[in-house]
């Protein structure tokens, strides 16, 4: 099994990668709806770029330097950046990379605000802002949609920014209660006199269901390139849409029922997201990665383990986008004919 490849090693098929964004561009123009990806889960250019031209709008990234490495390798040409930057070292970057594609950021408080403003008072264009909307997930974004109208107004006063647009990271589903905030919110902003072009919400567990909040105009999506076990077992999808797999080794099988594979916590990664295991071992359901140490992987079964020590297995992760930041490189396949390595070059970009 990939024999010329070293272990642990992370896979990524490309035909299945290809497909995954195929389909889902596909679901997103037959709605109408834009598809902006996020790149968090591949970190690769060369698949943002393939994203963008199979219909992507643009690329999403978190963190500056993320953004950076991605333009750096070329293919996009549209960012938006969904996350609040704070700090004259962090706008001197953005300001620097305003300057060589579509840039556009996030904010949920006037702080952010006024940092935006006085990075780009003086810049050749005005820098789009976008409120971020708590909708359900509790985490960033303005509370309610009267907050949302009040930072609306003050970044339409501000210097250097301009109101663009309203963008959520919603809770997985609820699109009515979701649509009804964000409704609200476009509904008082519109009545203050400002526009509303954009309304952005995102997440790949509800992927399918996104014509189900006609209100949004694209749709923010990540892990759907790879795919892993977490969506799969929210039924989004299958173990045969699943494109990056972990190979690993079997180094001991001390018990008959218990064997021990080379790849750990620093592959497999320690995140359940609620799922029974670490992973999900292809081709042999019996079987149950039930506990990871940074080195060591182990594997157990009700029955005999049916492994042998040199023997190789691959597994679909819990959560791929993970994974993709945990080597520096990443084995690309087509089905069994092994094409390469390439280096993960967002990788560990996080500041």
């Amino acid at each position: 099994m990939f024999d010329e490849i070293d272990t642990p090693g992370v896979l990524v098929d490309l035909d299945k990668a290809e497909a995954n964004i195929r389909a889902f561009q596909s679901y997103a123009d037959s709605h109408g709806l834009k598809v902006r990806p996020h790149i968090k889960t591949h970190k690769l250019p060369m698949i943002a770029a393939y994203q963008v031209a199979e219909g992507a709008v643009g690329i999403t990234c978190q963190k500056v330097s993320e953004a950076e490495a991605m333009i750096a390798g070329g293919g996009v040409s549209d960012v938006m950046l969904t996350y609040n930057i704070i700090g004259e070292r962090k706008l001197r970057r953005l300001r620097t990379l305003s300057e060589t594609v579509r840039l556009s950021v996030v904010a949920d408080n006037a702080d952010v605000a006024r940092g935006l403003s006085a990075a780009f008072e003086d810049a050749a264009r005005p820098l789009d802002v976008l409120v971020e909307c708590n909708t359900g997930a509790d985490r960033c974004g303005v509370g309610t949609p009267e907050a949302a109208t009040e930072l609306a107004r003050e970044i339409e006063t501000l210097p250097g920014i301009r109101f663009a647009g309203l963008m959520t990271y919603p809770p997985s589903g609820k699109p009515q209660a979701v649509a009804a905030w964000l409704g609200r919110a476009k509904e008082l902003i519109e009545a203050a006199g400002i526009a509303v072009p954009v309304i952005s919400s995102g997440g790949s567990p509800d992927m399918w269901n996104a014509h189900e909040m006609p209100l949004a105009t694209e749709y923010r999506i990540g892990t759907y390139a790879y795919n892993d076990g977490f969506l799969v077992g929210q039924g989004t999808c299958t173990w045969d849409d699943c494109a990056l797999t972990v190979l690993a080794t079997v180094v001991s099988v001390p018990a008959g029922n218990r064997a021990v594979i080379d790849a750990g916590s620093k592959v497999l990664t320690s995140d359940l997201l609620g799922l029974t295991g670490h992973g999900h071992v292809l081709g042999r359901p019996d079987l149950m990665i039930d506990r990871l140490s940074e080195e060591h992987g182990r594997i157990v079964s009700e029955g005999p383990i049916g492994l042998s020590v040199g023997e190789r297995v691959r597994i679909v992760p819990n959560h791929a986008c993970v994974v993709s930041n945990m080597l520096d490189q990443v084995e690309l396949v087509r089905g069994e004919e092994y094409l390469g390595p390439t280096p993960v070059v967002a990788r560990g970009k996080v500041w």
